[in-house]
């Protein structure tokens, strides 16, 4: 064993002892979590507005701050990102996160000084809980490889500028750097395919025991791992390969085939990490749940998500939350975003101690690559090119379709009933594909970085929808297809249709 992997135990030890307090105590963590935060902001424009001076507990919170999403609070943040001090923090961030947008286009996520080193200790203690339940340290002496997007920042008014990933990448702790691949250089690059080439060559001949990335990303770096081995599984070029963790989008659709790839099965730890702040994170390989962060520098509350679109909805603290429902999930941090609301949506399977499951988006949504594309822009993708051809939409559905032949890229697709068909459906298809990349940057992002390919469009017979609904005992009422599903359960009925 190197020195490494022997002193990683002692030190994982004595964090998950200073873990196991706050898991006992998450409420009270969490009640003391908000006064602090309100306290640490009563002076900046928002607690002045919000009369945060006026705040004694959570229900008084409720009374002052109202739940809101990015464009609910565009107008401070614009004032932060203008470079303005102390408008919803005290200070300035020290970054912006630089994320994709619904309405809002690119949004920036604050992160400050304080909020910084909470993302960069959530994602080592992830890994010094999994060293300490299982004992299993000899990962830290290889070689690691985190798969993420390009380290180089930019400047907006003084402050960096980037992709959380990219901004985590240079905060990595000194013991790490010798170990981490791959490059600065190769890590840089903007191109994914060239980028993933550049990191096989760096990586195909080194030690490597823990890998971390999206899994399809993950995915192409082991497709091209197996090509240039001549046909090799992953378990024959990294020998001591050990641990997977992953994040972003839901791992069971490619667990299969990314267990295929390896030849056998390995470890794998599940994150939470969102720009907005590192949530959660798997803490025993014995359950698939996530442990909520309750001393992370941020106070959580969670709104019924049948209620979230209700004038009035219920506002909840983690002392009220039940199990198995259904929660809108919703941050107060401290790099100052308050009842915001992050868009997912999370149940808990425990409260003792606190553990959630990451079930979905609050509206409907596809993320099977990590793009977050929703209803409405695939609705402003379709409709608009439609409407400038004279194309007539009856109905519509789009879903992803992971499970392609060998050499093939996944895609988007979509099952379109047309009144009026467009003369060029390649043509139409295409165009559509081009509005919805510049609707939605992460989307753009996996097509250009070949991680899909372009939508495929299936034209339907005439009434699908209808006979599709009646198969279903749906058809009637307010019952309606959802625009977007983040499986393939609509799909593969609709082929059927298929004109």
């Amino acid at each position: 064993m190197g020195l490494k992997a022997a002193l990683s135990k002692p030190f994982a030890a004595f964090i998950v002892r200073g873990i196991e307090k706050w898991k006992r105590n998450a409420v009270a963590v969490q009640k003391r979590t908000l006064l602090a935060l309100v306290d640490s902001a009563k002076n900046t424009a928002f607690g002045k507005d919000h009369s945060f001076a006026e705040i004694r507990n959570y229900e008084d919170f409720k009374k002052q701050v109202p739940v809101r999403d990015y464009e609910g609070l565009r107008t401070y943040i614009d004032r932060v990102v203008a470079g303005e001090p102390d408008v919803m923090w005290k200070g300035k961030p020290q970054y912006f996160a630089k994320t994709s947008g619904t309405t809002s286009g690119v949004k920036y996520i604050p992160i400050s000084k304080e909020s910084m080193p909470e993302h960069v200790k959530a994602a080592r203690n992830a890994l010094l809980t999994y060293i300490h339940e299982t004992g299993k340290s000899g990962f830290v002496n290889g070689k690691m490889i985190f798969l993420q997007g390009s380290p180089v920042l930019t400047k907006k008014n003084g402050i960096n500028v980037g992709r959380l990933s990219g901004i985590v990448a240079h905060l990595v702790p000194g013991y790490l750097q010798k170990n981490r691949l791959p490059s600065y250089q190769t890590n840089c690059i903007e191109d994914w395919e060239e980028k993933v080439d550049a990191i096989v060559g760096e990586t195909f001949n080194q030690d490597m025991t823990l890998i971390s990335g999206i899994p399809p990303w993950v995915q192409m770096y082991f497709d091209k791992l197996t090509e240039k081995s001549g046909g090799k599984k992953i378990k024959d070029i990294f020998k001591n390969f050990d641990l997977f963790v992953y994040g972003g989008v839901n791992y069971e659709p490619y667990r299969a085939k990314i267990e295929a790839s390896i030849g056998r099965k390995i470890d794998t730890i599940e994150t939470y990490p969102a720009s907005e702040g590192f949530i959660a994170y798997q803490d025993s390989q014995q359950e698939k749940s996530l442990l909520l962060l309750a001393k992370a520098g941020m106070f959580y509350e969670f709104i019924p998500a049948d209620e979230y679109y209700n004038d009035n909805p219920t506002r909840l603290c983690l002392e009220d939350v039940e199990l198995d429902k259904n929660y809108a999930l919703i941050l107060n941090t401290n790099a100052g975003l308050w009842g915001y609301s992050i868009g997912d949506t999370v149940k808990f399977v425990s409260k003792n101690p606190y553990k959630i499951l990451v079930t979905g988006r609050i509206k409907h949504f596809i993320s099977a690559f990590g793009e977050h594309v929703i209803g409405e822009e695939v609705e402003h993708a379709l409709l608009t090119v439609a409407n400038e051809e004279g194309v007539g939409i009856t109905e519509f559905t789009v879903a992803p379709q992971v499970d392609t032949p060998a050499g093939e890229l996944p895609y988007h697709e979509w099952f379109i009933e047309f009144s009026n068909p467009p003369k060029d459906l390649i043509s139409f298809s295409k165009k559509v594909d081009e509005a919805l990349q510049k609707k939605n940057i992460y989307y753009f992002d996996l097509i250009e970085g070949k991680i899909l390919q372009p939508l495929i469009v299936r034209s339907l017979q005439k009434d699908a929808f209808v006979n599709y609904m009646r198969t279903q005992g749906k058809l009637g009422g307010q019952n309606k297809v959802p625009r977007l599903s983040n499986d393939r359960k609509i799909a593969d009925e609709l082929r059927s249709f298929i004109g």
